[in-house]
């Protein structure tokens, strides 16, 4: 008994340490390393070299649901309320009318190539109709791919609010196909209260106990390696205490952590570097176990349906759903068509597939063969393409020159301060002479690899290395201070602009002198208040407005989304050029119609003369 512990113990082990040795190849080949993940539960399975046997649906469901408990309060513990605030309404509806429609689409053509009955067809649809938190994050953070803030608030949002709803509607939907059959209107008033019933208690329970346990920590301190363990424990029976009482389990720990990850309590720094280690050892071990419990050699009977319904799901389903969802909120063409494909399906899929086969349904083998296979797309066709994909439709930002590393710190007296350290580069206020104020002056300089004393450095040097002592309210400022201006850059000229236009400058003022149609209603709006309308509300660095043949580009925002400081270019950029025949938002809709109705007006009139 001793020795089968061990040697599973060994192999456990064994497979974390081959799947991150497996991510340098990964980082150097480009390969989603998500992907790399799963492959090497594949390889270790039955079915692959490690032949290690493995076929406890219920195993493999207990410790991917934990693991998935722990991404999601990592994925609200890293969202910021600002990122939450500026992506809310349309990430919100993407995570609930989204999931539905995108597998209410996806269920008809898989009626039809699986010949499933229209009910299970729905319940594939389901499946795999969430984005997975865990790749998207990989992708958008870890990946470092700075695309517009807007839209990359909206992806991060939604994908780490989406899974509840998923999994409501694969829950429901395998108690309608066990239960007795009912009524239409006794089944749609069962489901709607079903979903009151799990996304009101979870959100409920998830918003207070976030609050409750920021208080606890404050109030009872303990040793500072104990912090984490703490709270880790307490968002385990966060979760398990939601979902034994109906509620969403998911949900809960997923507003604790944006809860606890947006203010400041004992022992936050040291969770924030725990979570890192334990976010990613959650993230191998739900892939690893997910591709143990797959048989491969049984996807060949299913395999091109398969891999037809991941196409579908990425070209048809995620992008009609998300087209109508994001329709009222003024995202551009390119920025929906982004957003429709980052649609990346990954562990949560193949977890929710396998509940079927836990339940006993004759169809659950066949779900979850088809809901691996179609994750297998996923990952290869979309998590290759990210990065091209955003550059091909200009949403990708230069990067904003701050901090080169910022490091929180634990005073004691609950100060807070955190260590920045920043590379003085050229053209930069302090390269040009400006002073350090007073209440930031440096601890420390790294000159040419030397360290040196503030007062025997002298003056700072283009290339230096600055560490010193701030409160993050100050931190932007000091941003700013050792910042590039974006003028001072030829790569970022032609992204920010040539021309800088002051924000409170008037709509009618610089249409009259660039030879412009004034917008409709803009007429009394100053140019900053007209992009933020323009943009859906709050705009952020990077986001563009065509004005026929100029464009305006937002070099920076405040809290609120108001543009600070805006610029201009006289060639807009080709990818802003780039008309996609689809994805027209309601504004452009509304636009297109009226001038079909002055144009059919202005014909009618033609032949009345």
């Amino acid at each position: 008994m001793i020795e089968t512990l061990a040697l599973i113990t060994a192999m456990g082990a064994g497979l974390v340490v081959i799947s991150l040795l497996s991510s340098m190849i990964s980082f150097r080949a480009g390969v989603p390393l998500l992907l790399v993940f799963l492959l090497v539960g594949l390889l270790a399975g039955e079915d692959g070299i490690g032949g290690i046997p493995f076929d406890s649906a219920e195993a493999a469901y207990f410790v991917g649901s934990v693991a998935l408990a722990v991404i999601l309060f990592d994925s609200g513990f890293g969202t910021s309320i600002k990122s939450f605030r500026t992506a809310a309404a349309p990430a919100v509806t993407l995570a609930t009318v989204g999931v539905a429609a995108t597998a209410a689409v996806l269920a008809v053509p898989a009626h039809y190539l699986l010949g499933l009955p229209w009910l299970e067809a729905m319940l594939l649809g389901a499946i795999v109709g969430s984005t997975d938190a865990a790749a998207v994050f990989f992708l958008l953070r870890v990946g470092n791919i700075r695309i517009r803030e807007r839209v990359r608030a909206t992806l991060e949002v939604e994908s780490g609010s989406n899974d509840p709803m998923a999994i409501f509607l694969v829950i429901t939907l395998l108690e309608v196909l066990l239960a007795p059959e009912s009524g239409g209107g006794g089944l749609l008033g069962q489901f709607v209260l079903a979903f009151l019933q799990q996304m009101g208690l979870g959100a409920l329970l998830g918003l207070g106990v976030g609050w409750l346990l920021v208080r606890l920590l404050n109030r009872f301190p303990l040793e500072s390696g104990m912090y984490p363990v703490m709270v880790l424990a307490l968002a385990l029976l966060l979760y398990a205490g939601t979902t034994a009482a109906g509620g969403s389990g998911f949900l809960a720990v997923y507003l604790a952590g944006l809860v606890m990850g947006n203010l400041r309590f004992r022992g936050g720094t040291t969770l924030r570097r725990f979570q890192e280690g334990l976010t990613w050892l959650a993230q191998i071990t739900m892939f690893l176990v997910l591709g143990l419990l797959a048989t491969p050699s049984e996807f060949h009977a299913i395999a091109w349906q398969g891999v037809l319904l991941g196409l579908l799901l990425i070209l048809v389903a995620r992008p009609l759903a998300v087209w109508l969802c994001l329709l009222p909120f003024g995202f551009t063409r390119a920025e929906t068509t982004f957003i429709a494909w980052v649609g990346l399906r990954g562990a949560v899929s193949i977890l929710l597939a396998i509940l079927p086969i836990m339940m006993w349904i004759d169809a659950g083998q066949l779900l979850f063969n088809t809901a691996f296979i179609v994750v297998l797309v996923s990952l290869v066709v979309q998590g290759w393409t990210i990065r091209p994909m955003a550059r091909w439709l200009g949403l990708i930002v230069p990067p904003r020159y701050g901090a080169v590393e910022r490091i929180d710190l634990e005073l004691p007296g609950q100060a807070d301060h955190e260590l920045l350290v920043y590379r003085i580069v050229p053209g930069s206020p302090v390269a040009e002479g400006e002073r350090i104020p007073r209440w930031a002056r440096p601890s420390l300089i790294i000159r040419h690899g030397q360290s040196m004393r503030v007062h025997e450095a002298g003056r700072p040097q283009v290339g230096d290395y600055l560490y010193l002592f701030a409160t993050p309210r100050v931190a932007e400022l000091l941003d700013r201070l050792f910042a590039e201006p974006a003028h001072l850059s030829s790569k970022d000229q032609r992204y920010f602009g040539e021309f800088a236009i002051a924000p409170d400058q008037p709509v009618a003022d610089l249409a009259m002198v660039y030879g412009l149609a004034l917008p409709d209603a803009a007429a009394d709006m100053t140019v900053g208040r007209w992009m933020q309308h323009r943009l859906g509300g709050r705009a952020g660095r990077g986001d563009r407005v065509l004005w026929q043949r100029i464009e305006l580009v937002v070099r920076d925002a405040d809290a609120q989304g108001m543009p600070t400081a805006i610029g201009l270019t006289l060639e807009p950029s080709p990818e802003s050029n780039r008309r996609l025949p689809i994805f027209q938002n309601a504004r452009e809709m509304t636009a297109a119609l009226r001038d079909r109705w002055h144009r059919w007006r202005a014909q009618r009139d033609g032949h009345a003369d």
